[in-house]
This record gives structure tokens, sequence and C-alpha cells, in this order.
């Protein structure tokens, strides 16, 4: 793959290639860069074009600008710009080096040297650069290492881990996508030694990087390298006793029964069933609202035995959060069909597992025939002996299978009023 060359439709979009004859013309020079040519080259789906140039921030928004473009300025002091046409955004960076970094933050110094920007970057597949008319230019080694599927850092690995920790994450994430075989062992290596710097980062990146590789194909290679190399109990300590092994049964579930994708039943999938390390995850990391409630939810969601009734499980939906309740089952039923594949006595666990999801994911909440207006008028007053009476009366109706109709409810709440 020493010569390479790219001839794809969204290389020859017209808008694409305008921003590149705009920041290319008159003695500057412009190539698409990093994801787009990685994926493309890896036969993977094309998200974001980003774009380098040597045109320096100022230049490029002015050149942008007349050209009728609009600019937004995110960045602008690292050299990105973000180039609006068509209602679509290009990032446009300036070629820049690395003058000092902290392990999170880096100064930079804007340049005109390609070989300059390519080794700044983090991973080889990562630093290919695309002409206008297709031609990859490919300073440090990215094209073997595409055709291999190899995730190797630019130069020395703890060089470019002390530029910035959260490299760490970022090649076990990039693994997970793109990797194949075992990581690369310098990295690794390097990965392993470097571990504590995770400590520096902020809860926001390393919940980013994790999701990300949560959502790969099958992230089960690289969470077991990160437990090996000691960098998911370092990020998620409660994974530590718990261990791993949930992951990949839960991944052939998804793949047999056609789930989407869930990072977050992921997560729950490698740490215990237990309230306080769910809130401990969530408050670490400072999940969203929403991810954390359900985090939480699952772990307090009772376990639900194999052989359970539609009628103790519709009791149990009702009672229970329903989300909770289809997390636990999923995550049961990808459990049980692990030890099928070992153990046929398992298949029967299987079955029942399966009509259980099924009947979940149909079900609807019923509603409760009466209210506090009903009471009022048998002769309740509003306050602890009207909710008592509601509780006992929807007891009932809930135990009856949701069977007891209004009129008998109401008799029932006239023979406690007295």
């Amino acid at each position: 793959m020493s010569e390479a060359r790219i001839e794809a439709d969204w290389l020859r979009d017209p808008v694409l290639q305008k921003i590149l004859a705009i920041l290319g013309g008159d003695g500057e020079e412009a190539r698409v860069v990093g994801g787009a040519v990685r994926n493309h080259l890896l036969d993977q789906l094309i998200g974001d074009v980003d774009i380098a140039t040597t045109c320096v921030p100022e230049e490029t928004v002015r050149r942008a600008e007349a050209a009728g473009m609009r600019i937004v300025p995110t960045g602008i002091e690292h050299g990105t710009v973000i180039i609006v046409a068509d209602h679509r955004g290009f990032e446009a960076t300036t070629l820049r080096e690395d003058v000092e970094t902290d392990g999170r933050r880096a100064k930079v110094r804007f340049g005109r040297d390609w070989d300059g920007d390519a080794r700044r970057r983090d991973f080889t597949v990562n630093a290919l650069y695309c002409e206008a008319d297709g031609r990859i230019v490919d300073p440090v080694g990215g094209l073997a290492d595409i055709e291999a599927r190899a995730i190797r850092f630019i130069g020395e690995p703890e060089e470019r881990i002390r530029e910035d920790y959260l490299r760490i994450l970022r090649f076990f994430r990039f693994f997970a996508w793109y990797g194949h075989g075992r990581p690369d062992s310098h990295g690794l290596l390097a990965c392993a030694r470097l571990k504590d710097g995770l400590d520096g980062l902020s809860a926001e990146r390393v919940w980013t990087e994790m999701r990300r590789l949560l959502e790969a194909p099958d992230p089960s290679r690289a969470i077991l390298w990160m437990r090996q190399a000691g960098v998911l109990s370092r990020v998620l300590p409660e994974s530590e006793k718990w261990g791993t092994d949930a992951l990949p049964g839960l991944i052939g579930a998804e793949k047999a029964f056609g789930w989407k994708v869930d990072p977050l039943l992921r997560l729950a999938s490698i740490i215990p069933h237990r309230a306080e390390s769910a809130a401990a995850v969530a408050a670490r990391w400072k999940l969203a609202n929403a991810d954390r409630d359900r985090l939480i939810d699952w772990a307090e969601a009772p376990e639900i035995a194999p052989e359970i009734s539609e009628g103790a499980l519709a009791k149990l939906l009702y009672r229970s959060k329903p989300g909770a309740v289809l997390d636990r089952l999923k995550l049961a039923l990808a459990l049980a069909r692990s030890k099928a594949n070992e153990n046929a006595a398992w298949l029967d666990v299987v079955a029942g597992q399966v009509r259980s999801l099924r009947f979940a994911e149909t079900w609807s909440r019923p509603t409760f025939p009466l209210s506090g207006a009903d009471m009022a008028k048998i002769g309740f007053k509003q306050g602890p002996e009207m909710g008592r009476a509601l509780r006992d009366l929807e007891d009932r109706w809930i135990e009856s299978g949701f069977r007891l109709d209004r009129e008998t409810l109401l008799d029932a709440a006239r023979q406690l009023s007295g």
C-alpha cells in the first residue's frame, strides 16, 4: 500500500472540493485528514470530514467568508475553525506543533510542516492526509497499519501519552473499533506504566471515551486488555472484583436477537448488581441524569426467577420500573445463553427468559380504576387515611391480576370507610 488513492463520492462532493480549493490556493495547501481517510480505507462509515491547511486561522476565516461561507470560530486559538457551507460543518485546522503540554492541554505553534503536523497526532492511522485529487499522503506509516488493522502510537508511546493521558483510553477505544489480534505491545506497556495519569482527567472526558469504546461492535477484547493492563480498574474500580465475563455473552445476545448496541447496558454488565456501585460510577463519571437514574434503577431492580409466570412478571413490572426490569431480563438472558453454549441443560432457562422478555417488551401498564376524587365522594377526607385506603385497594387490585373492576373496588372502599 505504498501508493494509494481515494476514489469516492464523499471526496468528490462539490462543497468539500470548493473548500479545499479556497484554502489550498495562492501558495497555501489543504488536505482532508484523519477519520474520513481512515474510515474510508477501513470500509467504515464516513462521519465528519476534517481539513488540515497551511492557512493560519485568520486567513482561513478571511478566505471562507470571502467565498460566502459562514464561520464558527470554536477553538480558533488552537487553529481550528468550523466552515459552514450548504448547512454542513467542516472543521479546518492550521498545521501545528505542540510547544508545551501538561497531560491534558497543549500550547501550539502554527506552521507549514506536514510531517511535523503528523508527528504531533496520536496514532498512525489518524495521521493520513488526502489531497483533493484523492492522492493519500502517509508521513508516519499509517497505510501499513490500516492494512494490518494495528493501532500504534506515532513515535515513542510514552511521549504521546504524557502529552495527553486521555490517549490511554483512546488507544483501547480505537483498538475496539479497528484493531485485530493483540494490541501493539509497546503501546500496551506504555498505557500500563502511565495509567496513574488518568486520575487527572475530567470525568466528562473519561466517560465520553468509555461510552465510545462501549459503542464499538464488539469491545470485549479491548475491555479485557484494559483489565490486563490495570487501566480498567483505574477508571472503573467497581469492575475489579466483578469481572468482565458477562460482556461477550451480552454482545452475542445483541447479535442473536437484533438488539441495538447499548453502551449503558454493556457498562452494567461489568459492574456489580448493587445500588451503591451503580451510584459510585454515576457520580465519578458525572453521568447525565437519565443515564444515572437508569443505572441505579437497574441495580435496585429485584432478581427475576427464570420460571416466573406472566402474572407474577406483570405484577413486578407494575411495582418496579419497567425499564430496569427489561435491563435485568436482557442481562439474565445473555448469561443463560452463554451457559447454554457449555451445558444444554440451560436451554430451558433460555427459552423461559426469552418468553419473559417478549412479554415485558409488549406489556402495557394498566390504569388503577380509582382516584382520590372517588374516595372523597365516598366520605374519605384528604390525608393519610385516604392514602392508606387507596394503597390497600391498589394492592388488592394488583393481586387479583388487575382484574377487579371499578364497581367492585368502590364497594370495597365503602366497606373501608365504614
